[in-house]
């Protein structure tokens, strides 16, 4: 449960993910899904209930603590997140920089090795990110992510403002990601073809509760009124 002056946010929200899948949160605006995320890493913490990782409850722990948990997660950002004044290959080894005590060579050697994960042409390593697409600020957000080779890793709405094509693209790395480096992922989207396409699980988060959880193919066939609303709405667009 959390609420905030008194207004009810997420309502009892009861969902597994277990190791090495895919849950997609959907759900439209106003629905609690950015408030569940920050649930997940202990931004937020509820005001009753538990959130366990690896079977430990992070609800009770200090600063500390929540630091070592965190160290199990990356986060892929609604637009990228780069910092304008480093460049692709600064950007993405500014973790390694910060959080660990790697050599400049074997710092190197993680970033090309990552970048070529997600297919970035070694040419685009050394431009900003105003030089560059915002289907490449996506790949290079991603390396960044998982740079530190996490265990987890959040996506924050990762297809939005995206063409088709760059979506598509988008969609092939956050499965590359889960096959290549057996991350679990939970991702936060609104878009169901991109849901349809990457998620084992999916979730649908109404009013702050879950109102309907489960495989892609059992959605299309959902009976509960708002995922039916929220669906047609979606395939009538497209």
């Amino acid at each position: 449960m959390k609420s905030y002056s008194g207004q009810a946010i997420l309502r009892g929200v009861n969902v597994k993910v277990p190791a090495g899948t895919t849950l997609v949160v959907l759900g439209g605006s106003g629905q609690g899904k950015s408030v569940l995320m920050k649930h997940l890493i202990g931004l937020e913490k509820p005001d009753s209930g538990q959130v366990l990782i690896n079977g430990r409850d992070i609800v009770p722990m200090n600063q500390r603590e929540l630091n070592d948990v965190r160290e199990q997660f990356g986060m892929v950002f609604q637009q990228a997140a780069l910092f304008d004044s480093l460049s692709v290959y600064e950007n993405v080894a500014f973790p390694l920089r910060e959080h660990t005590k790697m050599t400049e060579d074997e710092i190197r050697e993680r970033v090309h090795a990552t970048l070529a994960l997600f297919s970035l042409d070694p040419r685009a390593y050394h431009k900003f990110p105003a030089q560059i697409s915002g289907g490449m600020r996506k790949r290079v957000g991603l390396a960044r992510a998982v740079i530190r080779q996490p265990k987890v890793v959040l996506y924050d709405e990762p297809t939005t403002g995206l063409d088709p094509l760059t979506t598509d693209a988008v969609d092939e790395m956050i499965l590359h990601a889960k096959k290549s480096l057996n991350v679990t992922s939970v991702v936060i989207s609104h878009d169901i073809g991109s849901a349809f396409k990457i998620a084992d699980t999916l979730a649908f988060l109404h009013a702050g509760q879950i109102v309907e959880e489960g495989p892609p193919a059992s959605f299309q066939n959902s009976q509960v009124p708002e995922v039916k609303r929220f669906l047609s709405m979606w395939f009538s667009r497209n």
